[in-house]
């Protein structure tokens, strides 16, 4: 199982489990749900009684990525996360994981060693469903991270959260993170639509200079791109897992659209500790 520790306020300590429970020196105990994950969620963790992706957009996102829309995204990733020398494999700690899809997409053969941390309840269950032998916590990962000081190899946060001290703290000497963002030109045809504008924003040179500040060096980046065509039941996923509010007028303007080509897009950086 992969290395937690605790998250109790001050505390800190490691991990340790003892058939479904987890326990610390300090004697926090924490069980694992029926389904399979750990609740690490602390009190202070959460803004409202449900918190993380609503149900509709983490449903929307497996829909999404279940019609295959982040196959050559994956591809794309996949020489930058190349298995090391390490021994039961180089530990993998995947933030804001969503449902699960891309964890065992990217790492097949290392359940054991990768941990997927959302805090949304809907999507740590959908992700438990999809690969149950790899380690599925339920916490916040806008906050401090339930690892180990220098304890990860790899750490990836692909459209997800990215606490940089955190992400420095946990990583090993050498360790690297993988960091998505949507691109200037993501689903620029639908926002387009929508919006009745199709603002371009890049990031990624912003995140590089703010992770490079706190010690984690750019080692390469790279832009994504692909061009799909949208059903309606698609562009309403598109819209579900990517606007928290759509007005109704929005909404009109896309009644009489029955298919859309829509170009996907993202910005990737890899970086070193």
């Amino acid at each position: 199982m992969f290395q937690l520790r605790c998250t109790v306020r001050d505390c800190q300590q490691l991990l340790e489990q003892h058939e479904r429970e987890l326990v610390c020196s300090a004697g926090h105990h924490f069980d694992q749900a029926k389904q399979g994950y750990w609740n690490l969620l602390q009190p202070q963790d959460k803004k409202s009684k449900n918190p993380g992706d609503s149900e509709d957009a983490v449903l929307a996102r497996h829909r999404w990525l279940q019609r295959g829309h982040a196959v050559s995204l994956i591809e794309t990733l996949r020489p930058w996360l190349a298995t090391s020398d390490t021994p039961m494999g180089p530990r993998t700690l995947d933030l804001g994981c969503g449902e699960g899809s891309f964890g065992p997409a990217l790492f097949p053969d290392d359940a054991q060693s990768y941990c997927g941390i959302d805090l949304s309840k809907r999507a740590i269950k959908l992700a438990v469903r999809r690969w149950p032998d790899a380690t599925w916590v339920l916490a916040n990962a806008d906050r401090v991270l339930p690892a180990a000081d220098e304890s990860v190899h790899r750490v990836i946060s692909l459209f997800g959260r990215r606490p940089i001290s955190e992400i420095h703290r946990v990583l090993v000497p050498g360790g690297i993170c993988v960091v998505a963002v949507p691109g200037e030109e993501d689903l620029i045809e639908l926002r387009q639509e929508v919006q009745q504008a199709g603002h371009r924003r890049s990031r990624w040179e912003l995140i590089a200079e703010e992770m490079s500040q706190a010690g984690l060096e750019v080692l390469d980046q790279k832009q994504w791109h692909a061009t799909v065509n949208l059903q309606p039941d698609a562009i309403a996923d598109a819209l579900a897992m990517t606007y928290r509010a759509v007005r109704h007028s929005q909404k009109s303007r896309l009644a009489a659209v029955h298919a859309m080509n829509v170009t996907l897009a993202a910005d990737l950086l890899l970086l070193r500790r």
